[in-house]
């Protein structure tokens, strides 16, 4: 007798909370109406947005759907800004930074986002191979031990990364002859890759392959009873989320022009691991939940009138306030799905 064929899981009720399309027209409307106020300001904090949404579906694959938590996306982040950086810088060009760095190889915009990707997927994949030996704490240690390390090589290997001096004078992208220089420029490329990836990802959450990273997360030796290799499950995640980090790193090297290790700390991957729980992980409104708050909110405290001398020290006290408060009485996340342990 032949087995039913397999069916995708049903959305979480979560996720079926509001109709794509009014959630959808209802930010459009929004961005829109900003976009007249200020169109330089509000590009440059879409753009960040677009970033962090990149860096949020990413690490909710591995860390919402496999229950592994992440404390080292940063350095995914960081390799693949550093990998555009190096690969766009003009070889021959004269000057210490360029005879420093003999990476550097003329490379267009393209090609320069594809190695971004893949250099980040490649060290996920030895992150991932390295780290997944261990569970639960041991797990989380490993990758704060892997964040530290390559934070470590970032700062001091000067002839690859020119260490705390940073890589400056980065090429702007250009496609089709047009370089992008305003922030809603910017915006719209964000945009234009979100459109790809994120359908992507989507389809991969909702796919076998999500179903099966959800058992993981809930119960691994039900999956592995099931026929399941949950290590290479993980680790396929990984190499994702690895991947899809690199892009957000290529994009932000090329929108900023300058980078340098501090960008890629560990305070990054804190952050980026408190965005996502905020959110609510495992679903697929969290990650924009939770962007849309970590980004929208400091902003917002900057409107407050605060004088200059205190103000940003008061703004960090109500930010963490707020978010300490949000994840008091939300513990689960804005989204509403808790988050599993392993």
């Amino acid at each position: 007798m032949n087995a039913p064929p397999h069916r995708p899981p049903e959305p979480s009720a979560a996720d079926a909370q509001v109709p794509a399309w009014i959630f959808w027209a209802t930010a459009g409307l929004v961005v829109a109406l900003l976009m007249f106020w200020s169109p330089s300001y509000i590009g440059h904090l879409l753009f960040m947005f677009g970033i962090y949404l990149l860096l949020a579906y990413s690490l909710n694959l591995v860390t919402g759907f496999g229950g592994l938590i992440v404390f080292c996306q940063a350095i995914f982040y960081g390799i693949g800004a550093y990998t555009y950086a190096i690969t766009r810088l003009r070889a021959g060009a004269p000057g210490e930074q360029v005879a420093q760095l003999f990476w550097a190889g003329n490379w267009g915009f393209s090609q320069a986002m594809a190695a971004s990707g893949i250099a980040a997927a490649v060290l996920a994949a030895a992150i991932g191979w390295f780290c997944l030996r261990f569970r639960r704490d041991h797990f989380i240690f490993a990758t704060i031990g892997f964040q530290m390390v390559v934070f470590a090589i970032l700062y001091n290997w000067v002839a690859l990364s020119r260490g705390p001096f940073g890589i400056y004078g980065i090429p702007r992208p250009a496609l089709f002859g047009w370089i992008l220089r305003e922030p809603w420029h910017y915006a719209l490329l964000a945009a234009g890759i979100l459109a790809v990836v994120l359908p992507l990802l989507f389809r991969l959450f909702r796919s076998s392959f999500g179903l099966a990273l959800q058992t993981l997360r809930d119960d691994e030796r039900a999956a592995q009873a099931m026929g399941l290799d949950t290590q290479s499950l993980a680790l396929q995640a990984f190499i994702v989320a690895g991947g899809i980090a690199g892009l957000a790193g290529g994009l932000y090297a090329g929108y900023v022009t300058y980078i340098d290790p501090t960008s890629f700390s560990l305070r990054e991957s804190i952050f980026l691991v408190a965005l996502l729980m905020l959110g609510g992980s495992g679903n697929i409104q969290g990650p924009f939940i939770g962007a849309v708050v970590m980004i929208s909110l400091p902003e917002a405290l900057r409107f407050f009138g605060l004088p200059d001398d205190i103000a940003a020290n008061v703004r960090e006290i109500i930010y963490g306030s707020l978010l300490a408060g949000l994840m008091y009485w939300r513990p689960q996340g804005l989204a509403g799905t808790a988050l599993r342990q392993r």
